[in-house]
């Protein structure tokens, strides 16, 4: 029989529990996207006036870049006690900072009002946005991973993954509007306040669904058996940091090379392809962002089509055809865009993002199923976020860089490949987790009984 932890919950707990990390990993990356279109448009004249154009861009994405350096942070702080309090309360903490950090960026004065400062208080600003992503991800495929069921739970967890994309597409869309009914000069002044200041109603959205929804049950029937034994005086559990180190420093390596091509392959589709389309393609401004907003609908319908692919093959066979994917697209890619057709712009960003769909569906699951569960949004937040700092920080500022140094696609392209070959790499010397049962590392077995299924490493908490 099912213990309470691994029975499959009721069809409508779940899908309440999928909604409300859908809703809030969307809302998270409407912040966090929000600020990368815009340090592509206008954050470069605003901030930064006086520069060359280009160089102007690169500053403004030097300070995109910034929250990327705090996310690791977040990722340390939110998965420790994450692992010792639990999910939820991490995820409305979260939520709220990331809110706050947004709608004070709409409110901000710009450098000519007060001059250096203002760049000075985005970039403390993007650092608390940063922080508070860091946190996010983990503790909200984690909630989904640890309620769903084990048959589906690549679907399932998929789900989370697809607030990418939406919040991708919400901030796209936004930013579409007012740049079609606004002209340039009205946009410049104050109409990119205007989605920034949006994320506080979206905030008090996310928090009141965010709230309604239960602990995992996982993470409970760890925390009391964990619990228990102290209180037998068994040993005192290690930090959950100090463990993961200790006995999944393995599975965290997989993760960060796992996502070096999944992260850059993202920021370079979604991020710089704005400068590069606007400057070397000739393209308009509102055409490269109604690209970005249609290939951003298919991506969010492809990511829940991988995630089910992943329950029925395997989690690395998915995401090794994506990283393939990726680093064979791009150099069609580049010359799709390159010549300056709207259909062709479409069809090299929604390519592009179908095959990055590829490895993100499957992550959540793969990630969630590599760490037992007293240290399971520690390693697995750790894993996620520190590859970020190598992999999407820097990947628009570095595609920036290489065009203004060789004004060509062509080593862009052999970046994104380099990536993609990292990512093989890692993928393919990682064990598949699709059979793994979540609570299998927590179960204390019978004296002198074989422990089935478990991992020669894995440490019992």
């Amino acid at each position: 029989m099912s213990s309470p932890a691994t029975a499959p919950p009721a069809p409508s707990n779940l899908k309440r529990i999928v909604a409300a990390s859908l809703i809030g990993t969307t809302i998270e990356w409407y912040d966090f996207f929000l600020y990368g279109s815009a340090a592509a448009l206008v954050f470069n004249k605003l901030f930064f006036p006086g520069s060359d154009p280009l160089v102007g861009t690169l500053l403004s994405f030097l300070t995109y870049a910034v929250g990327f350096a705090a996310r690791p942070l977040g990722a340390l702080v939110f998965g420790h006690y994450g692992d010792r309090l639990g999910r939820k309360k991490l995820l409305v903490i979260s939520l709220l900072m990331m809110g706050g950090a947004t709608f004070a960026i709409g409110l901000l004065p710009t450098y000519a009002t007060l001059g250096a400062a203002a760049p000075v208080l985005l970039t403390v600003l993007r650092l608390v946005q940063g922080f508070a992503l860091g946190g996010e991800w983990g503790g909200a495929v984690l909630l989904v991973s640890e309620h769903g069921d084990a048959a589906r739970r690549g679907f399932w967890a998929s789900w989370p993954q697809t607030g990418a994309p939406a919040g991708q597409l919400l901030a796209t869309g936004v930013l579409s509007a007012l740049t079609a009914l606004l002209s340039d000069a009205q946009f410049t002044s104050w109409g990119w306040r205007v989605p920034f200041l949006l994320s506080g109603v979206l905030v008090m959205v996310g928090l009141w669904i965010r709230l309604s929804v239960d602990e995992s049950p996982v993470f409970k029937e760890a925390l009391a058996r964990a619990q228990n034994r102290t209180s037998q005086g068994g040993a005192v559990e290690k930090m959950p940091l100090v463990a993961v180190l200790r006995h999944h420093w393995r599975d965290v390596l997989v993760a960060i090379g796992a996502r070096m091509a999944e992260n850059i392959s993202y920021y370079v589709i979604t991020a710089f392809i704005l400068v590069y389309a606007t400057t070397s393609a000739g393209v308009s401004k509102q055409t490269a962002l109604n690209a970005v907003l249609i290939a951003s609908a298919v991506h969010f319908a492809a990511i829940p089509a991988w995630g089910a692919l992943s329950d029925r093959i395997g989690r690395r066979p998915v995401y090794l055809l994506g990283a393939a994917g990726v680093g064979l697209w791009m150099f069609p890619f580049f010359s799709l865009v390159d010549t300056a057709s709207f259909g062709n712009l479409i069809l090299a960003v929604t390519v592009g993002l179908v095959l990055h769909g590829a490895m993100y569906a499957p992550q959540a699951a793969f990630f969630s199923e590599m760490f037992a569960t007293r240290m399971r949004y520690s390693g697995a937040s750790i894993g996620a976020q520190f590859a970020s700092v190598a992999a999407g920080a820097p990947a628009p500022l570095i595609a920036t860089a290489l065009l203004a140094d060789f004004d060509s696609s062509t080593p862009i392209s052999l970046y994104v490949i380099a990536a993609a070959l990292v990512t093989l790499v890692a993928v393919g010397v990682a064990k598949e987790t699709r059979h793994r049962d979540l609570t299998a590392d927590d179960q204390e077995p019978p004296a002198g009984a074989p422990v089935a299924g478990r991992r020669a490493d894995a440490h019992t908490v």
